[in-house]
């Protein structure tokens, strides 16, 4: 069966398929609808975070425990995430971790 999805829809579905079962983000457009529709899988645990920086360390300590995750956030959210994002980067992950930055090229 064929069905017609946003991207972040498919970001979502195609996470969820891969099996991640914990996923955070700080919500902004154009990222916010990831994880809205990540949390309508019963079995994929969802949560908002407060700023960039909490969701990439959630989902560092989630992907540490062997937990695949998600973390997602808009484009400039990279630049509060990175601290984290280094160090989670060098100590490594015991299960996969997505970091979604999304961006709105054509935004005035």
């Amino acid at each position: 069966m064929n069905k017609l999805l946003t991207g972040n829809e498919a970001i979502a579905r195609g996470a969820w398929e891969a099996g991640v079962q914990y996923a955070t983000a700080y919500p902004g457009t154009p990222s916010t609808e990831i994880l809205e529709n990540l949390s309508t899988y019963s079995d994929v645990i969802s949560e908002w975070a407060p700023n960039e920086k909490t969701a990439m360390e959630s989902a560092a300590g989630a992907s540490f425990t062997g937990i695949r995750t998600l973390c997602a956030m808009k484009h400039v959210g990279m630049n509060v995430a990175s601290d984290p994002m280094f160090s989670f980067a060098y100590i490594g992950v015991n299960a996969g971790c997505v970091v979604v930055t999304a961006d709105e090229p054509v935004m005035h």
